[in-house]
């Protein structure tokens, strides 16, 4: 989620424009009266002229028009007629839109605070404006608001409500909640794994974008081979989600023969396109020299664009490096600051890894009661090192 892609906004800067057209058409009575249709207003206000479209999108903004102020906030984000990009003035506009219900500024206010644009970066905040859009029926929102939930953003996590919100955008036909939902299902979050139904989500999805595709056919009986059938295909269409599942399943041997020279190839391919999950898989990949020649210098350069991305497991994965001193100098400080990132994310290997730095005093002050905090976290997880750690050193309690 955190990609500076704005997420379920549609940035197709010509599609804006040729809305803001349509806008005028219906608004602006002067020049609507006098043009036969869209393309006669586009020829009277010019080609792109989009200095004469500000102008006049302000004072009926200033009329108080919700989707004139929409669409002013977007020209003021994208910097339409205007010298730079000015988020400042695009938040002051979609909240004028919001205030007064258009789902689309709401959506676009929650995302300026989620991503800290023109305001302080806010999940709470963020979530808010993304209920008052998705309640209303905005499927951008329904999937952006199942985001927070399913990554713990400014709600506590909980992937059943993440669930119920990508699946009402999903069966409105958005694509990202369809891909979204085919993940929950297919990594078992929250205990819901169902491959079927995973591979259903992510049909969709494709069919969604690829309308003439008709190659996708699962039956309900359990055919794999065919579900795998499903998961190729889509992988080599360009689904990095789907690529690094596929290297997933070639990795653990699900369905097909273990094969690492393959599951690599797979991760490679998300990788490529910046997805943090198979930028972390590829790393340890390089680590333990499965499927390619093992190379620590290569795991750390993976892991280090994985953790650009704040991915958890590869902040831990990254202080494991420095904390042996692979592929880097060893650095017991490093490898504390990358076990703390992925700790405070609710990693449990990472809080263990933590703990135990503090129990022995490396790259911390030793600190028994820091060390039983973090020892404790992870033991709650279920992490049994570190119930081993709180039993033999009799801190537990």
């Amino acid at each position: 989620m955190k990609d500076g892609i704005r997420r379920g906004k549609q940035n197709n800067l010509g599609n804006i424009r040729l809305k803001l057209l349509g806008l005028l058409a219906c608004c602006t009575l002067g020049i609507a009266a006098m043009a036969q249709d869209i393309n006669e207003v586009e020829h009277a206000l010019g080609d792109s002229d989009y200095e004469t479209i500000l102008c006049i999108l302000t004072v009926l903004a200033e009329q108080g028009n919700a989707d004139v102020q929409f669409y002013l906030g977007e020209m003021y984000y994208y910097g339409y007629g205007v010298p730079r990009d000015d988020e400042e003035e695009a938040m002051r506009w979609y909240r004028m839109a919001a205030e007064q219900g258009n789902t689309y500024a709401q959506n676009n206010l929650g995302e300026m605070y989620y991503y800290g644009h023109g305001v302080p970066r806010d999940d709470e905040e963020a979530v808010r404006w993304y209920r008052m859009a998705a309640e209303q029926g905005s499927t951008y929102a329904q999937n952006n608001l199942g985001e927070m939930y399913y990554y713990g953003h400014g709600v506590p996590r909980d992937y059943k409500e993440a669930v119920r919100w990508y699946r009402m955008a999903a069966e409105q036909g958005n694509t990202r909640a369809q891909n979204n939902l085919g993940g929950v299902y297919y990594y078992g979050k929250g205990g819901l794994r169902d491959y079927k139904e995973a591979v259903r989500w992510y049909r969709m999805a494709s069919m969604q974008r690829h309308k003439e595709n008709e190659a996708f056919h699962v039956d309900g009986g359990g055919d794999y081979e065919a579900s795998l059938g499903t998961f190729a295909v889509l992988a080599e269409q360009g689904n990095a989600d789907v690529q690094n599942y596929l290297g997933e399943m070639y990795y653990r041997g699900w369905f097909v023969p273990t094969d690492y020279a393959e599951a690599v190839r797979w991760y490679r391919m998300a990788a490529e396109q910046g997805n943090a999950i198979a930028q972390n898989n590829l790393g340890y990949m390089y680590y333990l020299g499965w499927g390619v020649l093992q190379d620590d210098e290569e795991a750390v350069r993976w892991y280090q664009m994985a953790v650009e991305q704040g991915n958890a497991i590869a902040q831990n994965n990254l202080g494991e490096m420095y904390y042996y001193g692979h592929g880097v100098l060893q650095d017991y400080e490093e490898a504390v600051r990358w076990y703390r990132m992925a700790a405070e994310q609710g990693n449990a290997i990472a809080q263990y890894h933590l703990g135990y730095m503090y129990y022995y005093g490396h790259g911390v002050l030793q600190d028994y009661e820091e060390a039983v905090r973090w020892y404790r976290m992870a033991a709650e997880q279920g992490d049994l090192r570190a119930l081993y750690q709180l039993d033999k050193s009799i801190l537990w309690g």
